[in-house]
């Protein structure tokens, strides 16, 4: 139970009191448990899209997407936005671009990717918001939360200290293994060929991604983590309403 409330606690912002100070295994083990977070933010959203289903769609497009970044207390967005601009600073050196992700202020790289980021969100979710899909609202939180426990398990961590140190080291790499099968098996079962699509683009995004972070800082930190849950998740909305 301590794992999924560590996920709960650092995923969302649902307030989560844990008994006691976790282990270094119990942080790594909360991994495991980050899909079935996802899942649950998904499902909130699809609840609330039904309750708005009266509402005009561009507004319940709205209100859907601010409650999104809401309940993650915009975390990955930050990640993304500090990604960003290091990429772009970065100037193709390593120590420099993770010297400015530690760096609190954004640039004007970070507004720019953010702004088109949450626009095309926005533009996905009418398109699929008209014709009910509601199966995006589920599969796009799963599979960005997923990416993270497949992140972790083959990336290496690039920051000393820290949680994501913790996550890294302790992860249960088998376990990991047979929760993102499980994943992949239950979304075709459930949803059959969008989810098959969903798989492809969150798979394309993984791989695109981890190669980038490889080859510019050796791995990953807690801001790539988070850039790679928001392009995967984007990545599911915009393949799904493009169908």
């Amino acid at each position: 139970m301590q794992p999924l409330l560590i996920a709960l606690q650092f995923l969302t912002i649902v307030p989560v009191r844990l008994p006691g100070m976790p282990t270094p295994s119990a942080i790594g083990r909360s991994l495991l448990c980050y899909p079935l977070v996802g899942l649950a933010l998904g499902t909130v959203l699809w609840l609330a899209g039904a309750l708005l289903a009266e509402a005009p769609t561009f507004l319940r497009a709205a209100l859907l997407l601010s409650l999104w970044v809401a309940l993650t207390g915009a975390l990955h967005l930050d990640g993304l936005a500090d990604s960003a601009d290091a990429w772009l600073g970065g100037l193709g050196d390593r120590e420099r671009t993770l010297a400015i992700m530690k760096d609190p202020r954004s640039g004007p790289a970070a507004v720019v990717v953010l702004v088109l980021l949450l626009l095309l969100k926005f533009a996905a979710l009418v398109a699929l918001l008209d014709r009910g899909a509601g199966a995006a609202l589920l599969l796009a939180p799963l599979l960005g939360r997923s990416a993270l426990l497949a992140l972790f398990l083959c990336t290496p961590y690039v920051r000393a200290g820290g949680l994501g140190q913790a996550l890294a080291d302790h992860l249960p790499a088998r376990v990991a293994l047979w929760v993102l099968a499980g994943v992949a098996l239950a979304a075709v079962l459930l949803w059959a060929g969008e989810a098959l699509l969903a798989l492809v683009l969150a798979g394309l995004v993984f791989l695109l991604a981890r190669r980038s972070m490889r080859r510019r800082i050796g791995g990953t930190t807690g801001d790539t983590a988070g850039a790679l849950v928001e392009l995967t998740e984007a990545a599911v909305l915009l393949g799904l309403a493009l169908i």
